[in-house]
């Protein structure tokens, strides 16, 4: 097998041979796989695709015709299945569910003339959720998708079927059905917020609007706008942090930028291959403490709070990276208020999310109001409501970057 190297990006020309099935639980699409393909004029391969004798899944088979000079298995089979995202190719690839002429191989792999592909896809699990009657603040519902405004401190989909009091649980419990997922305990699940991020988040009810959805995310095409109260006042009113991060060396759950990394130095300075990238503006500066939109372009974990703590601005009550709990009388200034950390989540809220809705490929953009507790914070700097109110983020529309 060839080692493995970088290789630009590809894709086939004219439409996709074929978007035949979803791989980890896109079930609408299996039906479309028991069906061969014809060849068209100048095709570069024959696809040949089998029912297996059981209900458990679909395998189809690729016969390259002929050599295919820097195309990368992983990303050829990307362009042939448009509905499969590429994290579940690389992960059958990973798995041996793909093989090229009966044996593993590795996603690097570039194709020769007379290879045989065979991709093994597995059924969709069903979901492992326990409905629970958890009160959902639903702000958009049609027959495909939903969007919900989610609370501080609960996660958003359980770790094993033992635990509960997730937003999964309370989206089991709303909906008749939800979409499968790679993951059990995922149903419908399209991104997530951490645990103590308040603000939007959109859910697929099928199994075609998740894919959909899902390919946008990964493809970067939705539009995202958040808020934060962040120690300090910025030097500039509106910049962008084009900072990599990556996974903490020591720390579990904790990833960190560049300039750290190159402070512990050579091997754990490796591990940073993921750029992010992140635009922000500044709303208001009060006191020590200032209100910024923020514009996520790439979606790193924990990449807005770290990207605000590399620019020496992290954002209030988050002590993981660099922010502190505050009391209410530090906001305020005035004594009476209490000395007793009152601000303990970071003050981070998903305002805004604009998507292509996935069946009418139309616009559709989602908001949520700023939650409770960052409202109160601007209130303590003196901020009138009449002001807050008005607190509504600008259309994200091109981002130079």
């Amino acid at each position: 097998m060839k080692p493995e190297k970088d290789v630009p990006e590809r894709t086939d020309d004219g439409e996709p041979e074929s978007d035949l099935v979803e791989a980890f639980g896109f079930a609408d699409a299996l039906a479309d796989a028991t069906e061969p393909r014809a060849l068209r004029a100048g095709d570069e391969d024959a696809l040949v695709v089998e029912a297996p004798e059981e209900e458990t899944g679909r395998r189809a088979i690729i016969e390259v015709r002929r050599k295919l000079p820097g195309r990368r298995l992983d990303k050829y089979l990307i362009a042939k299945f448009p509905r499969v995202s590429r994290m579940a190719i690389q992960r059958l690839i990973k798995q041996g569910d793909i093989l090229v002429n009966g044996r593993p191989t590795k996603k690097s792999y570039e194709m020769e003339g007379g290879d045989v592909i065979e991709i093994n896809f597995p059924p969709p699990p069903a979901y492992d959720v326990a409905p629970e009657p958890i009160p959902l603040d639903i702000v958009y519902e049609d027959d495909y998708v939903l969007a919900l405004n989610k609370p501080a401190g609960i996660i958003v989909h359980p770790a094993s079927r033992t635990q509960g009091g997730t937003i999964a649980n309370g989206l089991a419990h709303y909906c008749k059905a939800l979409a499968k997922t790679d993951d059990p305990f995922r149903p419908g699940i399209v991104h997530r917020l951490d645990k103590n991020t308040t603000g939007i988040m959109i859910v697929a009810k099928t199994d075609e609007a998740h894919w959909r959805l899902s390919r946008q995310f990964e493809d970067r095409t939705t539009q995202k706008v958040y808020l934060a109260l962040v120690h300090g006042e910025p030097e500039f009113d509106e910049d962008i942090i084009d900072v990599p991060i990556g996974q903490h060396p020591t720390v579990h759950d904790r990833y960190v930028a560049t300039g750290f990394a190159e402070r512990m130095g050579g091997k754990f300075e490796k591990k940073l291959s993921k750029s992010a990238v992140t635009r922000y503006r500044v709303l208001k500066r009060i006191r020590g403490y200032s209100l910024v939109e923020l514009h996520p372009k790439t979606g790193r974990t924990h990449q807005l709070r770290i990207h605000m703590s590399h620019i020496r601005h992290p954002i209030v009550g988050d002590p993981f990276y660099g922010g502190r709990h505050v009391s209410r009388h530090q906001v305020s200034g005035r004594p009476e208020d209490g000395d007793t950390p009152y601000f303990t989540r970071q003050l981070l809220h998903a305002a805004r999310l604009t998507v292509t809705h996935p069946i009418h490929q139309k616009p559709l953009t989602v908001s949520a109001p700023l939650a409770s507790d960052m409202r109160e914070f601007l209130r303590l700097l003196g901020v009138p409501d009449c002001e807050i109110d008005e607190i509504q983020p600008r259309a994200t529309g091109s981002v130079p970057i």
